[in-house]
């Protein structure tokens, strides 16, 4: 098994060693991190090295995605790491097809396929629990969370009627103590225009503890506030003639901004460990609109059963690439909880095909905190500095007015690091690459190295640089033009999709094909 310190230490010290354009602003600002590890187990030893690596906490919104494949939807810290790792792969494909060493793969039996070299694998690591299902946990550390939710557009200009609870309940700005408004189901959009279904969570029945010695229930008002120094919902309960009151304290839970997929179960929303439901597809907020992109906890729970390796290089591969292992950094944490959201959702799913499987990660944490987490970040804090807040707040041009400004280049941006010979740092800036303005938009200059758009080509060199005989024959039909092609035509990927699809997540949203149609 790996050492989880040492996982945490060599991705750190990875990030230590880039370029200052991008990070974070101690004390400031706070980002998250993750990378993909390569193991290489010899007779007496193992290596271990950093593939790829990203930050970032933010996704754009469903209006801003492009038809073309040139814009970066999704910029949390695994997705990047991931898509970093995917270049990392093309690399290592594109020599061991050319003749050249591979430090990754060999010849498998079939034709045209490649498999790993023997005593290699991979591990993910991340700085803290992904968002989704698995940062629902019990609140017995720090409140930072790792998808912070956002306002709705009327909620920041104030005419949302009863506000907008959830970013209230979640800020940890706001003090040790934060006032929660009142639920109002009819206020609540989710209520609204969301079937509840069932919940995996209820609200405790812990016993109360009188205060004083006049108990009076008739018309009592009940105040909540949210004590991040106990880690405890803290409900009183107060009457006209009880000045004392009553106290019951109950166990609250940490919460994610990723919100409930439509269709299945909704979030209940009430106190405490009531809040969410557990166990269902989310997406990431956006900044003020929806956004496509499921949670990382979804993500590294299908991985785990297609592969991080993805439709387009299973043409390539004999199997499926999964995580050995997923580390996770010092932060609120349950084992079981991340037990439940990466492995028991797919545990039952059978009848895959030949090269893939049902292949949970073993589960660890480190002792080590990312320095520039939210909870160091607010340790380190000075007044001076002005708001703490999450990469890239604040500094961000929305794709659409960007053409005319650049970004400042003190500002925290996502940043992706990955193992290869060219361009293996690549900054961006809401889908774009950081600095972009209206002359270079639309073309290569604009691109993030991790779109669509750039892996496809690199997908496409990779199979020119393939000798006609020697290529995969789901590679051999002339038809295949588009991304949406060639995606399709890997159909051991897709028939796994499908039986993930149907016996594990079947309100996962389908991608639209409109946005699939490019060169």
């Amino acid at each position: 098994m790996a050492d989880a310190d040492e996982i945490a230490r060599l991705c750190y010290a990875r990030l230590e060693a880039l370029p200052r354009r991008g990070r974070p602003e101690a004390g400031r600002e706070w980002t998250l991190l993750a990378a993909v590890l390569q193991l290489r187990r010899g007779a007496a030893s193992v290596k271990t090295e950093v593939v790829s690596l990203g930050t970032g906490t933010k996704c754009i919104g469903q209006t801003h995605m492009s038809p073309n494949g040139d814009v970066l939807n999704d910029s949390h810290a695994e997705v990047i790491a991931r898509r970093g790792c995917i270049r990392y792969l093309l690399q290592q494909l594109h020599g061991a097809v050319s003749g050249d060493d591979s430090s990754v793969f060999c010849p498998s039996e079939e034709q045209g396929k490649w498999r790993l070299q023997p005593g290699v694998s991979f591990l993910f690591f991340t700085s803290h629990t992904p968002c989704g299902d698995a940062s629902i946990i019990p609140m017995t550390d720090s409140p930072s969370q790792p998808c912070p939710p956002v306002a709705s557009v009327k909620s920041r200009q104030g005419t949302e009627a009863g506000g907008d609870l959830k970013r209230k309940s979640e800020d940890p700005s706001e003090g040790p103590h934060t006032k929660l408004a009142r639920v109002d189901k009819q206020e609540t959009a989710e209520t609204r225009t969301e079937d509840r279904g069932d919940t995996k969570t209820s609200f405790p029945s812990n016993s109360c503890k009188s205060e004083g010695p006049s108990q009076t229930h008739a018309t009592e008002t009940p105040e909540e506030t949210v004590s991040h120094a106990s880690a405890q919902l803290e409900i009183k309960t107060r009457g006209p003639s009880d000045s004392a009151g009553l106290s019951c304290r109950v166990p609250d839970i940490h919460r994610t901004g990723a919100k409930c997929v439509p269709g299945g179960a909704a979030d209940p929303l009430q106190p405490g460990t009531g809040y969410h439901s557990t166990g269902v597809l989310r997406v990431k907020p956006g900044r003020g609109e929806p956004t496509l992109s499921l949670s990382c906890t979804d993500k590294l729970s299908r991985w785990a059963v297609l592969g991080f390796q993805g439709a387009l290089l299973s043409h390539y591969l004999q199997e499926a690439l999964y995580f050995s292992t997923v580390v996770v950094g010092k932060c609120p944490y349950s084992k079981e909880v991340m037990h439940r959201a990466l492995v028991t959702r797919c545990s039952h799913v059978t009848d895959l095909p030949a090269g893939f499987s049902v292949s949970p990660p073993g589960l660890l944490q480190s002792s080590l905190e990312f320095r520039f987490s939210q909870a160091q970040t607010e340790l380190q804090h000075q007044a001076t500095q002005g708001r703490v807040s999450p990469c890239g707040a604040g500094s961000v041009i929305q794709p659409k007015i960007c053409h005319a400004e650049r970004i400042q280049p003190g500002s925290n941006l996502p940043i992706s690091w990955c193992n290869v010979t060219e361009q293996p740092i690549d900054v961006t800036a809401n889908g774009y690459k950081h600095g972009v303005t209206k002359k270079v938009v639309g073309t290569a200059k604009s691109r993030s190295l991790l779109c669509k758009l750039e892996l496809f080509r690199s997908f496409l060199s990779l199979v020119s640089a393939t000798e006609p005989s020697a290529r995969p024959g789901s590679l051999r039909r002339t038809e295949l033009q588009t991304y949406w092609d060639y995606k399709q035509a890997s159909s051991s990927y897709q028939q796994a999709w499908q039986q993930l699809h149907s016996q594990a997540f079947p309100l996962w949203p389908r991608s639209d094909r409109n946005l699939l149609l490019f060169h």
